[in-house]
C-alpha cells in the first residue's frame, strides 16, 4: 500500500482543514440542538381532587402519550431522563361528567412543569371514567421493621404508631380486599436511645382511591435493660375432669426488662398454660408449659421446668 508523504506546508494546511471541519460541524450540531421541535413521550397520568360522592375508575391506561415542544438537546436528552414522567390531571369535574377533557387543562399542567418544557397535546385527548359507589374503610397501618440494638439495650414499652389506622376511600370492590396499609421500612441499628420518626405511607396506585392521613409518628421506647425474675402461676385449660393436681403451681421465668419497667413489671404482665388436650390416657402425665402472653417489651431467656407433673381426680 502507497504511503502518501506531505510536505511540511501541506501537512499544515491539511491539519487546517480537518479543524475548521470539525469546528463547524461543532457549530452545526449547536446551532441545530438549539432549535425548538416536537417530540413525544409517554407520561402517566396522576389524579387530584377527586370527588367525594362517586368512586371512579379510568377505562383508559395510566399512560398517555404526550407532544412536547422543547430544544434539541432536550429531545435528545428526553429518553434518558426519568423525573417529572407524571401528569397531575384535575378531576373535580367527575362529580357531573363521566369524561375529562385533557387539552382545558394544559395550561394548569404546564404551570406545573419545569420551564422551558412546553407540552403541546396529549393523546388520548379525552378520558372516559365508570363509575361505582364511593365506600370508607378504617384499616391498621403495618410498619415494615428492621432493628438492632446496641448490647444491654432493648425496646422498652410498647411500639406506638399515630395513628395507627388508615382511612381508605374509593370503589366497594376496590377496597373490600385491602386489609392493611403499608407504610415506609424503618431500618435502624446499633439503637441505644428511644426513637421518633415521620414515615410516609405508600402512595396509591389507582387515582379511584383516597387514603388519609399520608403520614404517621413512630415511637420506639427503649432503655437500658438488666435480667428479672417471676414466678408466674400455671393454669390448666381443656379439662373435663372433676380434679387436677399439678406440682409445681408456679413456673419461673427469667427475662429481660428495661430499667424503667423493672418495679412496675409484675406477674399479671404473664400468662402460663398446660393444656390438658396434649396428654392422653395412658401416656405420661407430665405436660408442656406454654407462656401464652409476653409483654412486647420483654425478652424470654429462660423457662423452668419446661414441663410439669400432674395427678387427675375424677
Amino acid at each position: 500500500m502507497a504511503i502518501i508523504k506531505l510536505s511540511a506546508t501541506e501537512s499544515r494546511r491539511l491539519s487546517a482543514f480537518i479543524t475548521c471541519l470539525v469546528l463547524a460541524a461543532a457549530v452545526w450540531a449547536l446551532m441545530t440542538l438549539s432549535n425548538t421541535y416536537n417530540y413525544t413521550v409517554k407520561e402517566v397520568l396522576s389524579f387530584k381532587n377527586a370527588p367525594q360522592r362517586r368512586a371512579f375508575r379510568s377505562l383508559q391506561s395510566d399512560t398517555v402519550d404526550v407532544t412536547v415542544q422543547g430544544t434539541g438537546w432536550e429531545m435528545l436528552f428526553s429518553g434518558i431522563k426519568i423525573e417529572n414522567r407524571s401528569i397531575t390531571i384535575d378531576v373535580h369535574t367527575l362529580e357531573n361528567h363521566n369524561y375529562v377533557v385533557l387539552s382545558n387543562q394544559l395550561n394548569q399542567v404546564n404551570s406545573l412543569k419545569e420551564l422551558g418544557r412546553n407540552i403541546v397535546a396529549i393523546n388520548p385527548d379525552t378520558l372516559y371514567f365508570d363509575f361505582t359507589n364511593r365506600a370508607v374503610k378504617r384499616v391498621p397501618v403495618k410498619v415494615p421493621m428492621s432493628i438492632s440494638y446496641q448490647r444491654r439495650f432493648a425496646l422498652s414499652n410498647y411500639i406506638g404508631i399515630k395513628p395507627n389506622y388508615v382511612t381508605v376511600s374509593g370503589p366497594e370492590n376496590r377496597i373490600a380486599g385491602i386489609t392493611e396499609w403499608l407504610a415506609d421500612s424503618l431500618k435502624l441499628q446499633d439503637v441505644n436511645e428511644s426513637v421518633n420518626r415521620r414515615l410516609n405511607l405508600h402512595g396509591v396506585n389507582d387515582g379511584s382511591l383516597v387514603i388519609y392521613p399520608k403520614t404517621v409518628q413512630i415511637n420506639l421506647p427503649v432503655d437500658e435493660v438488666t435480667e428479672k425474675t417471676l414466678d408466674i402461676p400455671i393454669k390448666v385449660i381443656n379439662h373435663n375432669y372433676y380434679n387436677v393436681k399439678i406440682y409445681p403451681q408456679k413456673v419461673r421465668v427469667t427475662f429481660t426488662i428495661a430499667l424503667g419497667r423493672y418495679a412496675d413489671t409484675d406477674e399479671e404482665f404473664f400468662e402460663a398454660n398446660a393444656d390438658l388436650d396434649q396428654w392422653s390416657p395412658g401416656a405420661y402425665s407430665t405436660l408442656p408449659v406454654k407462656l401464652t402472653r409476653i409483654p412486647a417489651f420483654c425478652k424470654i431467656v429462660s423457662v423452668e421446668p419446661r414441663n410439669i407433673d400432674f395427678i387427675i381426680r375424677k
